[in-house]
């Protein structure tokens, strides 16, 4: 299940993305508008700057704005950096792998081979940029 964390962290996105001829918008603007509590907004944001996702201005006229192109931003990027890895197991994850403690062979174990198809499956649609996503 997507965390609430990375929903909040996409919606920012996604408002950032749609309003850019506003820029920079306050934290306390996209919480309002989005309906995310500005505290748990402020600590997202926060780890989106750190991942030079957005960028911030100080002061009265400040706030947020995207400090990359948007057709770079995917939901994957963003779901990796609030929530970590992407697969359900650790087995299937290509960024973060760990084998199973309890699994004999991966190569003929049937629980790793159905969540690998489904990490493969879902990829591409995480895949889809800010972009894409806003024009769905």
């Amino acid at each position: 299940m997507l965390s609430k964390r990375a929903k909040y962290a996409i919606k920012t996105i996604l408002y950032l993305y749609e309003h850019q001829q506003n820029v920079p918008i306050s934290a306390k603007t996209i919480a309002e508008n989005e309906r995310i509590p500005y505290k748990f907004l402020e600590n997202i944001l926060r780890e989106l700057k750190t991942h030079q996702v957005v960028k911030s201005l100080r002061g009265a006229e400040g706030g947020y704005s995207l400090a990359k192109d948007p057709k770079q931003i995917t939901v994957a990027h963003l779901m990796r950096i609030i929530d970590g890895p992407i697969a359900l197991i650790p087995c299937v994850s290509e960024r973060f792998y760990e084998a199973c403690g309890e699994c004999v062979d991966e190569d003929t174990c049937r629980i790793r081979k159905l969540f690998a198809e489904l990490r493969t499956e879902m990829l591409p649609v995480l895949d889809k940029s800010i972009v894409e996503l806003a024009g769905l």
